[in-house]
């Protein structure tokens, strides 16, 4: 099996619903976004995927996310933004553009020591 993996990062606020504590309250986070694509034979460019094209996709995806109130967006009014979800939020979207590939699992740091994981 190969595994790539691509970061990249966006910056964000959001409130998290039904939680007791500061995060509640609005409150922003420059969020780390690591995306690991697998697969058991490579294409015949001897490649997963072209590094180039995830990272595309990946820009795509958070560019939708970047300098954004989480909570306003239409996903995150029925889902609570919190690590968790958006790993999977991310995950579906990038994975909606590689129908044909396997996206092994997206990981999302709101800090530099704590993160989420999402994977099927």
């Amino acid at each position: 099996m190969y595994t790539i993996k691509v970061e990249s990062h966006f910056n964000s606020a959001h409130s998290l619903r039904g939680y007791e504590g500061k995060c509640e309250d609005l409150h922003g986070h420059n969020w780390r976004v690591e995306v690991s694509m697998a697969a058991e034979e490579l294409g015949e460019a001897g490649m997963v995927v072209d590094f180039k094209k995830l990272r595309e996709a990946l820009k795509t995806v958070l560019h939708g996310l970047d300098h954004k109130y989480l909570n306003d967006l239409a996903y995150f009014k029925e889902v609570n933004p919190t690590s968790e979800n958006i790993a999977r939020y991310i995950f579906y979207k990038v994975e909606d553009k590689f129908p044909e590939l396997v996206l092994d699992s997206v990981t999302v740091w709101e800090t530099e020591r704590a993160s989420a994981t999402y994977k099927e």
